[in-house]
Parts: C-alpha cells; structure tokens; sequence
C-alpha cells in the first residue's frame, strides 16, 4: 500500500533514476518531486506503519506523528529552495547527491526504530559528501575526508549503541532512550557529531565553506537538523544537553567575530543556533520542546537564505571573503535586501521569524529555573546579532567600497531567496501558522509588551556596542587570515602521534621479520645438517641396522597395544 512507503524513498529512487535523465531535466526533478513527497506526506494518518521483519527483527520504517511532521514539512520545502537555487548547475553527481541527502534526512525523521534510522543516518553521511567534493578543489577535497571521517564515525558510535540497547532491552523502538544504560550514552554521542557538541563540532565550519554555492545551502538545512530531531526524540528533559546547548550558544560568537570568510561566519552561526535547540531539549518541557522543534523549523529558513545570499555573492563575485568584498549593493540590490531580511531573522527582530521561535527556549529556561542558561542565552542573542545580523550585511553589501561591480544573481536564485524571506516574514508576523503544527499545543504569546520591549533594548544596545567597536577600531578588522579551532589538537599532534605510532609499527614489523628470516636460516641450517650431502640421512644404511631398527619398532608397537587392551 501507498501508505507504507517512507516518503524519503521518493527522493531516494528520483537521485538514483537522475542520471538516467536528460541534462536539461534532470534540475527539475529537485523542484517536482519534493511536491510529490509533500502531497504525500499530507495523504499519511498519524500512526505506525511500514511493518517488515528482516532476520527476526520487527521494523517500522515510517512512523507519523507531531514531531515527524513538522520536520518533514521543513525538509521538504528546504529541498524544493535548494532545487530551484540550483536550477542553473548541470552536474549529475550533484543533482543525485542532493536528491538521496534531501530523501535520506526526510527517511531518517519518519523512521520508527533505530535499524531503520541508522541506515538512513549513514545514507546521509555518504550522499551529503559529495555536494563539498563538487566543488573539485584541493581544500574541498581535503574537508571532505575529515567530513566523512566524522560522520562514519558517528555511525559506527551509532551502531554500536544500537546493539548494546537491544541485547539489553530487547527493543529497537525510535523513542526515549536516556543514559540510564553504556548505550545511551554511545548514542547520544553519536547524535552529538552530528549536532556538533562542543569538541566534536569543528567538521562543520571546517567543510560547509568549502562546499558549493548550492550545495552549502542543502547542508545547512539537513544534517544537523536530523540530529536535533533524534535528541528530541530520544533525549528530551536530559539534563546535561543543557549546559552543552549554553555553552554552544556562546562559544562560536568569537571564532565568528574574528573569521574572514564570510560563510564560515555562517557556519559558526549555524553552530550558534543548535545551541538554542539543545537546550530546549535538555530542558524537556512542552513549551521548550515546542521552542526548539520552532526554531529548527525556522532556522532551516533564514539559515539557508544567508547562505543564499553568500552563495549568489560566490557565485557573481567569485569570493565570500570580507576582506575583498563591500559595496555590492550597488551590483546586487535584491541580493542586498534578501540578505537583510535573513540577518534580522537570525537576530531575532520583532515581525521576524527567530523572534517568535528562539524566545520559546529563552522564556522556558526563565519558567524552567535555569537563571544562568537563561543569561548565557541573552549574551548569545546579542552575538549572533553582532557576528551574522551585522558582520555578513555590512562587510558583504556595504562597509568600504571594494568596487566590485557584477551583474545582479540569475532570476531563480533571486525567486528562491524571495519565498524563503517571505516564509520568514510570514512566520514572525502570523505565528500563529506555526505554532499550529507544533508537537504540543501552545498557548505562548510572543508578542507581550515586555518581550518585545526587552528584545528591541538587546539589539539596540548590541547595535551600539559594534558601531562603538568599529569606530574605535577595537572591532577586530576582516583580513586574510586562518582561525585555529579544536581541531588542531588532532590534526596537527594527532598526526604526529599517527606519524610516530607508524613509525613504531614500521620498526616492530622490520624486526619480527628480521627474527623471521634468522628463523627460518637457522631451520634450513638444520635441516641441511640432517639431509644434506653428509648429513645423517643421507647416509647408507646397512640391511642388518634396517632389520635391528624395525624390529625394535615392531615390538614397541606391541607393547602399546598390549598396554592399551
């Protein structure tokens, strides 16, 4: 039956037939069959479906509920954005690539246990490689392997979790796990790279820069958001994710700060904004669960216009770097404006989307007692505004004048920035039409006068502070430059130590087989003492010596036998 079919298989089967297509078709399969799937997914009744066993173990490969919903709504639309973004690219690799990602993150949310997530999880992994290694650079290459390294080995932690779970509790359920048993804790790991938690989050500012225009907007909206769906399903009310999430909120603000290529400023910020869902998650109530579901939806929206916006500056100018950029809104005014409505959604303006989703989570940390989270929150409210709601307009549109002069982005690129920015006003001006799909039902008023008094202070405070920072020149300035990250530690000792362990199994191997070939000298030595020319037995022997010795076996045979009976 229809009804049984995970709607990411449509994806799935459109990115393998995609090759089969003529060159002028196959862009527009990435507009087309993301409708289908959403008529689809509109046609499913809530409930458990896709039942097959596979050696004796029950599967539910689609399971339809609030939750699932909402991000299969979400998924859908930041594929059909980033199909028609892509109109123009011709590359086979990319258009199946995109279409098996978009299906695999779709398949992972409605999956109903986890043999079925994992599999979905690593098709994720494996397609979503390929949209960085489109770019065909060195640096893309190279962030590609350290990608996939990352994300192999948070399936690998993923996998291992699942079977320890299920020799334990007998269950494959998708559901509450927590970290009462080794397995839940190997899989909120797992989850946790793919979520980028802190130490484990540098494979994303490391490889979403180096992907291409289009492909950076499809990463932006999938992996990581698949990652926040499996905590708030498996992990909602964790303690812990809480000061994981605050300390996400607030790290990245200062690498954004001081980086000069402008979509790894994004990136960062991306990591800014999970910290905001994982609290809401580790928190667990309905209000912050609902806020964190809120602000995934919305941030798939703004997050992939900016990254829209840059990738049309990439695309026009050749370069996202502030250093070599300012002054386009003469060139790209329509770029400059969409911009703009993303970076006031990120920073959370009244009348914007991220103002009616991020403060469910920061409203729920006050209502939940976290006074602290709660503070850390309104400090990375004022940084993102600084880093992506300041930093990407100004340095990329205005600022000095680069006198860089291009032509305006291609008209489909410019249509997909104008229904993501119109999504996001809509959102933040009526939220009522997402609050309507929320996993609980919400009662929450986004727009009582002391939120949006409270909210307006903060970005006209934070405002201040970086127009005083510039004007003084204390504002760290946009040069060339590379940002060390945690990643050091493992890509720079880390490879000594490999260097070294390599050595050391070198010269271990060099004298195990040196011991070897002394080994087998001395056996051929031995040997060639007992059969050689004068060895013993190569000797004659006379008949009477023969007959004595096969006596003496003889009756030693009869002996035992004797013995034995």
């Amino acid at each position: 039956m229809i009804v049984e079919l995970s709607p990411g298989l449509i994806l799935i089967c459109g990115g393998l037939l995609a090759p089969l297509l003529p060159t002028r078709l196959r862009p527009w399969l990435m507009i087309v069959l993301p409708f289908v799937a959403f008529a689809h997914i509109l046609a499913l009744p809530h409930g458990e479906f896709g039942r097959v066993q596979v050696m004796g173990l029950s599967l539910i490969t689609l399971r339809v509920d609030g939750l699932s919903l909402l991000f299969g709504y979400i998924f859908l639309i930041a594929a059909f954005l980033g199909g028609l973004y892509a109109l123009h690219v011709r590359d086979t690799a990319q258009h199946s690539a995109a279409l098996i990602y978009a299906g695999s993150a779709l398949g992972a949310v409605f999956a109903g246990d986890l043999v079925t997530l994992f599999f979905f999880w690593e098709g994720i992994a494996a397609a979503s490689v390929f949209l960085i290694w489109a770019a065909r650079t060195e640096h893309a290459y190279r962030a590609g392997m350290r990608y996939i390294v990352m994300q192999i080995g948070s399936g690998v932690l993923l996998l291992t979790g699942i079977l320890i779970h299920y020799w334990h509790t007998g269950s494959l359920n998708f559901g509450v796990i927590g970290l009462a048993s080794p397995a839940g804790l190997l899989i909120l790991v797992a989850f946790g790279i793919k979520c980028a938690f802190p130490l484990l989050h540098t494979w994303l500012p490391d490889s979403y820069p180096e992907a291409t225009a289009s492909g950076t907007v499809l990463l932006s909206s999938f992996t990581t958001k698949v990652a926040v769906y499996a905590l708030a399903r498996s992990y909602a009310g964790t303690d812990i994710l809480v000061p994981i999430g605050a300390v996400m909120t607030a790290f990245p603000i200062f690498y954004a700060v001081i980086e000069n290529d402008l979509r790894r400023v994004l990136a960062y910020s991306l990591n800014n904004q999970l910290g905001f869902m994982v609290v809401g998650i580790g928190i667990g109530t309905e209000l912050a669960l609902n806020g964190a579901a809120a602000h995934a939806f919305a941030h798939i929206l703004y997050k992939g216009l900016l990254f829209m916006s840059m990738g049309a500056v990439l695309f026009r100018v050749g370069t996202v770097k502030g250093s070599e950029l300012g002054g386009l809104y003469k060139s790209m005014p329509y770029t400059t404006g969409f911009c703009l409505v993303g970076a006031a959604s990120i920073s959370a303006f009244p009348l914007f989307s991220g103002f009616v989703t991020k403060s469910m989570v920061i409203s729920a940390a006050m209502e939940g007692g976290y006074f602290w989270t709660w503070l850390v929150l309104l400090f990375a409210s004022a940084g993102v505004f600084h880093h992506a709601g300041i930093k990407i307009p100004y340095f990329a549109f205005f600022a000095h004048d680069s006198r860089k002069r291009c032509k305006e982005a291609p008209a489909h690129m410019l249509v997909a920035m104008a229904i993501a920015a119109v999504l996001c006003i809509g959102i933040g001006s009526f939220p009522s039409l997402l609050y309507s799909v929320l996993p609980f039902n919400s009662t929450y008023d986004p727009y009582s006068l002391d939120h949006v008094v409270a909210q307006v202070q903060l970005l006209f405070l934070s405002a201040l502070a970086f127009t005083l920072l510039v004007r003084s020149g204390i504002y760290p300035p946009e040069l060339r430059s590379t940002n060390l990250d945690f990643d050091w530690f493992y890509r720079k000792p880390g490879r000594g130590l490999a260097v070294a362990i390599g050595r050391i199994a070198d010269d271990a191997w060099r004298g195990l087989t040196a011991i070897g070939a002394w080994t087998a000298h001395r056996a051929l030595g031995l040997i060639e003492q007992a059969h050689g020319p004068g060895g013993i037995l190569a000797r004659t022997w006379r008949t009477g010596a023969m007959a004595f010795w096969a006596t003496m076996m003889l009756a030693a045979y009869l002996v035992l036998s004797y013995l034995r009976s």
